[in-house]
């Protein structure tokens, strides 16, 4: 059994703090279960071009307002209760008007310090699970 407390993760290596999200990362592959989890901060009037070329996602929000803007046009509001899964790869504008505080689920799972390359993409980075 796994537990743990976002307090555990804040201000530590999985902790990814970037100009436009903060990404508290509670489970990853070396724990694995087959997905990462992440309680994500999408920043207040910040907006992040974004394609899992190797990754699906699903993003629950818990806070704040926003929208995804998948390439090609179609735009939809995110605003608490919102769910959106990226089972396409599809490539994205995410904006935030209201910091939007999100859960985010990723398969296969993340090691914890990818960030988004200069095409938004995740590296596929390889990491033992635990046995």
């Amino acid at each position: 059994m796994i537990i743990k407390h976002l307090d555990q993760v804040v201000n530590t290596k999985d902790d990814i703090d970037t100009p436009t999200w903060n990404s508290r990362r509670l489970l990853l592959a070396k724990d694995g279960m087959g997905f990462s989890m992440h309680d994500t901060l999408i920043k207040a009037g910040t907006e992040t071009w974004i394609w899992y070329k190797h990754h699906v996602e699903a993003v629950y929000c818990v806070e704040g307002e926003g929208e995804i803007e998948v390439d090609g046009g179609e735009v939809y509001p995110i605003r608490p209760g919102t769910l959106y899964a990226l089972d396409g790869h599809e490539k994205h504008w995410l904006r935030a008007t209201k910091t939007m505080r999100m859960i985010c689920v990723f398969n296969p799972p993340l090691t914890g310090q990818e960030v988004h390359d200069e095409e938004g993409v995740y590296p596929l980075l390889a990491e033992e699970a635990k046995v």
